[in-house]
């Protein structure tokens, strides 16, 4: 499916991330990186090789998109984080925004995800912080 049309169904569909891979096309709700992460652990192979279409992007997500080999992401909003790993890793973004931190929902500091992932370098060390949070 063609980017527009998976952007389109975030938009319209009011979902928080929008995912196909091949013919088939999933849509997901759940807040943050708890959709990505269950992908990620229960049925990788969907994820590899994917489009993506989500609200916001930031380190963790972009964590998560790199260990399950997605091909190409867009997003609302993008941190200058994830942007730079998701690049780096030869991922094609495209985005609306581009914010150097996200912020968690009430505005009055840094997401909590993206605030475990900042200083860390690796995805893999990124995968077991945010396992340890979304668990909690």
């Amino acid at each position: 499916m063609m980017m527009d049309a998976l952007i389109a169904m975030l938009h319209e569909g009011g979902c928080s991330c929008v995912i196909s891979n091949g013919t088939e096309v999933r849509t997901f709700n759940k807040r943050g990186v708890a959709d990505l992460l269950s992908l990620l652990e229960s049925e990788p192979a969907f994820l590899e090789g994917a489009h993506v279409a989500d609200k916001v992007v930031g380190k963790g997500a972009a964590a998560l998109m790199v260990l399950g080999k997605v091909q190409k992401v867009y997003t609302d909003v993008i941190s200058a984080p994830a942007l730079a790993l998701l690049r780096e890793r030869g991922i094609e973004v495209s985005f609306g925004e581009e914010t150097d931190r996200i912020v968690n929902r009430t505005k009055d500091g840094l997401c909590p995800v993206e605030s475990l992932c900042l200083n860390l370098e690796s995805p893999e060390e990124m995968l077991t912080e945010i396992r340890n949070f979304i668990r909690k």
